[in-house]
């Protein structure tokens, strides 16, 4: 006992030794500079600005297993994995050795490749719900093609959609989409034509009875309704018990699609996606993130029938140049090899249990309430006095402690998704060190901001 007491008193003292000499990072402000004089706020994705929880954005240079470094030299335990796709560790040598010999054989041929039938098969084999795919190169396009081929497919119009679940910036999903969008403030987007936004329903998630009164007045008219299983952009939200059942049963009724946003939660839960726990066969299912390895790769996918209702077999029309390119099949593939490993998945909850119970246990330590859940590989962490249901809980979140937690965090060397809106990941690479200095990194930032 004494042993870890002095071990952890080393790893502290080391944390301590950190905050000091992190607190300035030249190198990222002045990249931040420059960036601002050509790219809108300096950034390429709102987020990444740092307006929700202060300061100027740090520059990564390099990433490795758990870990990313930036350019001055800070190394941080990454609890964002690019927003979920590093689920085996950054830079993975299996991974990196496929991608490069994909690409010793050409970056894009803008025709078919047979890694496009094998990573197709491989989901396929994985996803309850899927018989076939069509890929695409973002979460967007997976959601926008799928909306598209449901309203093709029903010969209707509109769709529900649930407060705080972001499913892209499509115009007709960019109603009370969380994520980014509420992280400024801004839950409606400038631009959005209002007749676009007239098509589009919304609900509280989990309140199966407001669903219900809107198919009850709408539902011959009701395309699809479009749900994240777990939500993740307005932190980390459970299904209540019976929604997703409910939400079969309503499409069912009133013969509307069901759409399972699986994008982040598709091979990042459970080996195929959350669908494989909760045995509810959705009608089309989104996919991105995990299966193209930290590559631009997404895909939607469903029952054969209804899929072939896609150009060239069907009218339904949709396109990309670089969808199913050969760098992006090949991290997939890669990826999806090692995910299908033995014991991956049960190994993957376990750390993110401990992390989210250590969490807890800190904070109670501290002072501090918070909520915290885990399932698979991912993470939630909410400064809020009851669980997080909706997104209206998710706005009463305390988002300034949230913020001095994020500052504190990042000054002891780990890296959390810069918005209270987000959920986290963990990955394959965090071993026992990795969570360790997660652990002792939130016990210091949680007394320093309670005091």
């Amino acid at each position: 006992m004494t042993g870890m007491k002095t071990e952890r008193s080393e790893r502290i003292s080391n944390l301590k030794m950190r905050d000091k000499s992190v607190s300035r990072r030249p190198g990222s402000a002045m990249l931040f500079q420059r960036a601002c004089e050509v790219l809108v706020g300096g950034v390429n994705s709102p987020v990444r600005a740092f307006r929700a929880v202060g300061g100027d954005p740090v520059f990564i240079e390099r990433a490795e297993g758990p870990y990313i470094f930036d350019v001055d030299g800070s190394k941080y335990v990454d609890l964002v994995g690019s927003w979920g796709p590093a689920i085996v560790g950054h830079a993975h040598p299996d991974v990196v050795r496929e991608v490069q010999r994909a690409a010793e054989m050409g970056l894009s041929f803008g025709a078919c490749c047979s890694a496009e039938a094998e990573l197709a098969g491989v989901i396929v084999g994985a996803v309850k719900s899927a018989e076939m795919v069509r890929f695409v190169n973002s979460g967007t396009e997976a959601t926008m093609s799928a909306i598209r081929l449901a309203r093709a497919a029903t010969d209707r119009v509109k769709i529900i959609k649930f407060s705080g679940c972001y499913h892209g910036h499509v115009d007709a999903l960019l109603v009370a989409a969380g994520s980014g969008a509420a992280t400024f403030g801004e839950p409606d987007s400038a631009g959005v034509p209002p007749p676009v936004v007239e098509t589009t329903l919304q609900a509280a998630y989990n309140d199966l009875e407001a669903v219900e009164r809107i198919m009850t007045e709408h539902g011959d008219g009701v395309a699809a309704i479009v749900v994240e299983p777990i939500a993740g952009n307005m932190g980390f939200v459970l299904p209540a018990e019976g929604f997703l059942e409910g939400l079969r049963s309503l499409c069912d009724r009133h013969g509307s699609l069901l759409i399972f946003d699986e994008v982040m939660t598709g091979f990042r839960v459970a080996w195929g996606g959350y669908q494989n726990i909760c045995q509810i066969t959705p009608d089309l299912t989104c996919l991105g993130k995990v299966i193209g390895g930290g590559m631009p790769v997404a895909a939607f996918c469903g029952a054969k029938a209804l899929m072939e209702q896609l150009s060239p077999l069907g009218p339904t029309y949709q396109a990309g140049t670089l969808s199913g390119n050969p760098i992006g099949m090949a991290a997939g593939l890669a990826t999806l090899r090692i995910c299908q490993q033995e014991g991956f998945y049960d190994s993957l909850y376990a750390k993110a249990f401990r992390i989210a119970e250590s969490l807890a246990s800190a904070a109670a330590d501290a002072g501090i309430t918070i909520q915290t859940g885990a399932m698979g590989g991912m993470l939630g962490l909410a400064f809020l006095d009851r669980p997080v249901r909706n997104f209206a809980d998710a706005q009463a979140v305390d988002h300034e402690l949230f913020a001095k937690f994020f500052r504190a965090m990042l000054d002891r060397g780990v890296w959390l998704p810069p918005s209270g809106y987000e959920a986290m990941f963990v990955c394959a690479a965090h071993d026992d060190e990795a969570v360790a200095h997660i652990i002792d990194a939130a016990a210091e930032s949680f007394r320093s901001i309670a005091s």
